[in-house]
């Protein structure tokens, strides 16, 4: 059957669409699954992936037949947009899911040392006495900041307080913090 005429191809989808009309499904599936697979390998698509995606493609003809806009687009360019963004969906959702070889997770870590130990502790210590040392007023902001992930704006509008002086305050306790960590050796 002939697919190139624009009011045959309408009426297969109204078809679908209205009366779930499987002789209709089944040429548009015939006429656009190999074309689209045949389009996806060409994007460098493994071929078992490409019919896997066409299916899921067709599977949204037959269940959203009813969206399609014969004013708006020819039914292969919906097709073929549905297959591209669902294609950019699989490579966003893999590419997060890569792990690298070198990841350190796979690589055994030596317990550290005694003297390690005992150094981190010291700084922990270190750094508690300084942020013990930074006013309250500051240190609220740091927490807001840091601890809680607001944005200087964020933490300006809930407090009242104007941009430039939460930016103050915070660049303050930080200065503070730092004197109070220098090494007395340096």
């Amino acid at each position: 059957m002939d697919l190139d005429e624009k009011d045959h191809v309408t009426s297969l989808v109204k078809a679908v669409a209205e009366e779930r009309d499987q002789a209709a499904f089944t040429v548009l599936f015939d006429h656009f699954a190999p074309r689209l697979k045949s389009w996806l390998v060409k994007r460098a698509m493994k071929a078992d992936e490409a019919e896997e995606l066409v299916q899921d493609v067709m599977t949204v003809l037959w269940h959203r037949a009813h969206l399609y806009d014969p004013a708006r687009s020819s039914l292969s360019t919906w097709l073929f947009r549905i297959a591209r963004n669902r294609q950019i969906d699989i490579q966003r959702r893999a590419k997060y899911r890569r792990l690298e070889g070198y990841e350190p997770i796979y690589f055994a870590t030596e317990e550290p040392g005694v003297d390690t130990v005992f150094e981190g502790e010291e700084r922990d210590a270190r750094v508690r006495a300084a942020l013990a040392q930074i006013p309250e007023e500051q240190m609220q902001l740091v927490r807001a900041a840091f601890f809680m992930g607001q944005s200087h704006s964020e933490i300006a509008s809930a407090t009242g307080l104007p941009l430039g002086t939460v930016k103050s305050r915070i660049r303050l306790a930080f200065e503070r913090l730092r004197r109070a960590l220098q090494d007395p050796s340096d």
